[in-house]
């Protein structure tokens, strides 16, 4: 994203923190920080016209997100008011469908895995199905 009055291209990072640590939302900035700082560093030295700003919105291991941190980013976008609560709704909302997809393959894999091994199991002992 570009603010293009201000020749500032905003980098953003949108992060999921699996710990619980009560201070995640730091933890994870930092984290993501660190991750771009050799990109944004060389950003800097190839437009030196440019300031580049780093943005990341960081939600918690089941979802949350902090509501505060995240309108205070979106501001710092110049986005309007009135979408701000659109926004926050839908990236809370897609952090729940991937949650979703993430737990569904877990349980289909443990599903699959368990019927394999009983599947395996019941024909090394001879075991057959009736009809």
């Amino acid at each position: 994203m570009i603010n293009k009055y201000h020749r500032t291209p905003y980098i953003l990072e949108f992060k999921r923190s699996s710990d619980m640590n009560t201070d995640f939302l730091r933890v994870k900035e930092d984290e993501a920080n660190e991750q771009h700082r050799r990109i944004i560093e060389a950003l800097k030295t190839a437009a030196t016209e440019c300031t580049f700003e780093q943005i990341n919105f960081v939600a918690e291991r089941r979802g949350a997100v902090v509501e505060d941190d995240f309108y205070n980013k979106l501001e710092k976008l110049n986005v309007q008011a009135g979408k701000r609560d659109k926004m926050l709704l839908a990236h809370v909302q897609r952090i729940c469908e991937a949650h979703d997809t993430v737990m569904r393959s877990y349980y289909q894999q443990i599903h699959t895995s368990v019927c394999e091994r009983h599947s395996e199991d019941s024909g090394r002992l001879g075991l057959t199905r009736r009809r």
